[in-house]
């Protein structure tokens, strides 16, 4: 169904569509920090091991939970739980009632227009497990809109 994320609401949406709502972005695949006495997210620029950096999608979906337990699954009952996600994400833009960009995917008809407009992480981050945690505060980044 054409234009469906502007008929139904996400909890009326098919698996399918769901996961289509997706930008490939991989913004949700960086590790964040949240401080302690603000609760105030940072994320880095540092991405989990299962995402493929030139594809921004994760190499072991269907796995994911089960090899990364801390891989948060976002669900349309949760969605507006998740006020980490980047204003950029279409499960929060369209959780707060806004339209996708023009260059998500399902508005441009083509994947790639994520990249072109700079939103993915591609190129922008490492591997978790190439960065010590002793450096991870070094590893902030101020280029994720929240």
């Amino acid at each position: 169904m054409a234009d469906f994320w502007r008929d139904k609401t996400l909890s009326q949406m098919s698996d399918s569509e769901w996961e289509s709502l997706c930008d490939g972005c991989a913004r949700c695949c960086m590790i964040k920090l949240e401080d302690e006495d603000t609760a105030e997210v940072h994320y880095t620029a540092i991405v989990c091991d299962l995402l493929d950096q030139q594809a921004c999608r994760c190499t072991q979906y269907p796995k994911r939970h089960a090899l990364i337990p801390d891989c948060v699954q976002l669900t349309p009952a949760r969605a507006t739980e998740f006020s980490w996600l980047p204003t950029t994400c279409a499960y929060r833009t369209l959780a707060e009632g806004r339209e996708l960009a023009w260059w998500h995917p399902l508005v441009s008809g083509d994947r790639a227009t994520v990249h072109q407009a700079d939103i993915s992480v591609r190129g922008k981050v490492v591997a978790q497990s190439r960065v010590h945690e002793d450096q991870e505060m070094e590893m902030i980044v101020n280029w994720v809109e929240q």
